[in-house]
């Protein structure tokens, strides 16, 4: 059972759907969910879903990453980077803080820096 709160379809402000086919350069500011198939590069400071039927070849920089699908690539995550199963990811992760599933099949790279501020630091 996830101790987060589930992300509400409302908070979606943006949606590739399955079945749809993107390339090229994505930018945004809030929620988006990806279900279909993206090539290219994914830059934000907020959250980004891939969701079970996602099949993504890219760079990505976020915030934070909750993935459930095929990823190919690398990604940059300042918050967190979750992978949820049948996730399969090919590829470099760097991020603070890394949860994974039983299930998910992870090959690549992976790089855990500290955040910016821990408790207690002066």
């Amino acid at each position: 059972m996830r101790k987060e709160t589930p992300v509400e379809k409302s908070d979606i402000k943006a949606f590739l759907g399955p079945g749809s086919q993107f390339e090229g350069k994505l930018l945004f500011d809030e929620i988006v969910r990806i279900d279909g198939v993206f090539r290219g590069e994914i830059l934000s400071k907020d959250t980004l879903i891939i969701g079970q039927t996602a099949d993504i070849q890219a760079e990505v920089t976020v915030g934070t990453l909750i993935m459930s699908g095929r990823f190919r690539g690398n990604i940059k995550a300042a918050n967190k980077v979750e992978l949820r199963a049948p996730a399969q990811v090919d590829g470099s992760i760097e991020t603070p803080v890394l949860i994974v599933e039983e299930g998910v099949t992870l090959n690549g790279t992976l790089a855990m820096g500290q955040s910016e501020k821990q408790p207690g630091d002066k």
